[in-house]
């Protein structure tokens, strides 16, 4: 009997041991619908890893943004894992403030992964955030009201000629609208695809020495344009559609043309969330005077704050999450062509390029991105949508809320441009540019 009694009593104090040496993962993400995705499918990892458990933290891209902009910079220490894009990596890796992603297992095959997206997430050859999924911009368009309206999409259009298909394509009283654009205020939202525009016009952010350069007939042409796109043909309330919000619209049937990432390529193809899944068109994204940084590079990685006092758990999870096991496990119960695009080589076998009919133009618009040559004239900065400087996420997200503003007719575009030319301006001066 007193032996019985030790022997539960050892089992016991053996149990609660392994449930208080269980760590938890604070994973902070955004509301994505492949990360979505990825929280659903966690319950595999924490199956295979019985001693770790899993705390999503799933936000709106802005706030995800700001939220670890902040933790990060204050070294709050508030998650384990963060959800972040090539900006950040460049430049918090550079800081100090990212675990290096160093010592992979040799199975996860770094070698697959694209070089392109491997140096845009490393400072000087050394890795600080794994890839999720990489991204393109690229035009999706409704080929059942390209044929009714008998038009026949270029593989390779202008923004002039967007805009041509747009105003014949544009018909309110059907709740159809010609153009879905990003609006949505925020540096990774409406200036994403601006400045992919502004590039296709020939504008650039900054001259050589670092002067703003909006008051530049450049600027001016790509802002005017824009603005009157989405004003004339775009659907009501687009300053405030990012990309969830214009998925949403095209997925519903009420975009004839919309240009965004190529990411989206499985979710508009998909016939359970999209009503024009089977009459969808995928080509390049739009140029004008050059196609020089007219279609973005982007990745949305995972990477291990400095702070983390669980980084090899944290690691386990990263690999995880970014492996060809992962990918394998959203084909066996997603389908392969929902496998997180852009990253490795291997994702785009034979199957899968049959499976995704937008896989051809996404590699091919990852592999021109060139984000050291985003524009016609040199720049001094990297970056195809966004400018790889500390201060660009308070000035973007500031030009942002300016052209939103422009969106709704609260400042005509001239206005608001002298507006961002002098808030940049005094912005750069303040921080001290040209270094």
């Amino acid at each position: 009997m007193n032996l019985s009694r030790l022997l539960l009593g050892s089992t016991c104090i053996a149990l609660a041991g392994a449930a208080s040496a269980a760590q938890t993962l604070t994973i902070a993400t955004v509301n994505n619908a492949d990360m979505i995705r990825m929280q659903r499918l966690s319950q595999t990892f924490e199956q295979q890893n019985p001693e770790i458990d899993l705390n999503w933290v799933v936000l709106e891209e802005n706030v995800l943004r700001q939220r670890l902009t902040t933790d990060i910079a204050t070294q709050g220490g508030q998650f384990d894992v963060l959800t972040i894009g090539m900006y950040e990596a460049s430049l918090w890796g550079d800081k100090g403030w990212l675990a290096p992603m160093t010592d992979l297992p040799a199975d996860y095959d770094l070698d697959d992964v694209f070089p392109s997206v491997r140096e845009g997430l490393s400072v000087d050859g050394t890795l600080y955030a794994l890839p999720f999924y990489a991204e393109s911009s690229m035009t999706y368009y409704r080929t059942d009201l390209f044929e009714q309206a008998d038009l026949q999409m270029p593989e390779r259009p202008t923004w002039t000629q967007m805009a041509e298909f747009a105003e014949k394509l544009h018909k309110p009283d059907q709740d159809q609208y010609g153009m879905c654009l990003r609006g949505k205020a925020g540096w990774g939202e409406n200036m994403a695809l601006v400045t992919t525009v502004a590039n296709a016009f020939g504008a650039r952010w900054f001259d050589e020495q670092w002067q703003p350069e909006f008051n530049g007939p450049e600027w001016t042409r790509a802002a005017t344009f824009y603005v009157d796109l989405l004003s004339k043909y775009g659907p009501p309330g687009a300053s405030s559609n990012g990309f969830n919000e214009n998925l949403a619209l095209f997925n519903t049937g009420k975009c004839a043309m919309w240009v965004d990432a190529t990411v989206a390529g499985s979710f508009v193809t998909d016939a359970s969330q999209s009503k024009v899944a089977d009459k969808v068109g995928f080509t390049f994204a739009p140029q004008q005077d050059t196609d020089k940084g007219s279609a973005w590079l982007y990745s949305w990685a995972l990477a291990i704050p400095s702070t983390s006092k669980k980084q090899d758990a944290a690691k386990a999870f990263t690999t995880w999450a970014t492996s060809r096991d992962y990918a394998k496990l959203v084909a066996e119960t997603d389908g392969v062509a929902n496998v997180p695009p852009g990253t490795r080589e291997s994702t785009y076998s034979a199957e899968y390029m049959a499976a995704a009919p937008f896989a051809e133009i996404t590699l091919e618009s990852l592999k021109q991105a060139d984000p050291a040559s985003p524009s016609a004239k040199p720049v001094p900065y990297v970056g195809i949508q966004l400018v790889t400087i500390p201060e660009f996420q308070a000035i973007g997200t500031q030009v942002g809320k300016m052209f939103s503003a422009a969106l709704t007719g609260q400042m005509p575009v001239e206005q608001m441009l002298t507006a961002v030319q002098q808030s940049t301006t005094r912005e750069m001066k303040r921080a001290g540019y040209p270094k």
